[in-house]
C-alpha cells in the first residue's frame, strides 16, 4: 500500500521560511515525477513546483519562482519544498504528489497546512 506522509507545515510570519517534506513508502519511486500543489480557502488546487524523475530541471509556478525550491532524495523516497520569503498569499493546504512517468499511477499526500500571518 502506497503512503505519502507530509510534514513541516505550520504558522509563520510574513517573510519567514518553512520546509515541507513528503516521504513515500510502499513501492519504488525512481521513475516518478514529484511535485507540490496547494489549495487556498475558496480556491481551486494549483500547481506550485515539480521535479522530474530523471534529474532534469525543476519548474515552478510564477507566483513562487525565486522564493521556493523543490528537491528530492531518491534514496529516501522523499521530496522537499523549501519556502522562503513567505507571503500571506502563500497560505494554503500543501499537497505532495508522485506521478509515474511510465504508467497510470498518481499518488497524493494528505495535505499539510501552511499559514502565513501578516
Amino acid at each position: 500500500q502506497v503512503q505519502l506522509v507530509e510534514s513541516g507545515g505550520g504558522l509563520v510570519q510574513a517573510g519567514g521560511s518553512l520546509r515541507l517534506s513528503c516521504a513515500a513508502s510502499g513501492r519504488t519511486f525512481s521513475s516518478y515525477d514529484m511535485g507540490w500543489y496547494r489549495q487556498a480557502p475558496g480556491k481551486e488546487r494549483e500547481f506550485v513546483a515539480a521535479i522530474p524523475w530523471n534529474g532534469g530541471s525543476a519548474y515552478y509556478a510564477d507566483s513562487v519562482k525565486g522564493r521556493f525550491t523543490i528537491s528530492r532524495d531518491n534514496a529516501k523516497n522523499t521530496v522537499y519544498l523549501q519556502m522562503n520569503s513567505l507571503k500571506p498569499d502563500d497560505t494554503a493546504i500543501y499537497y505532495c504528489t508522485f506521478k509515474d512517468v511510465h504508467g497510470p499511477y498518481h499518488y497524493w499526500g494528505q495535505g499539510t497546512q501552511v499559514t502565513v500571518s501578516s
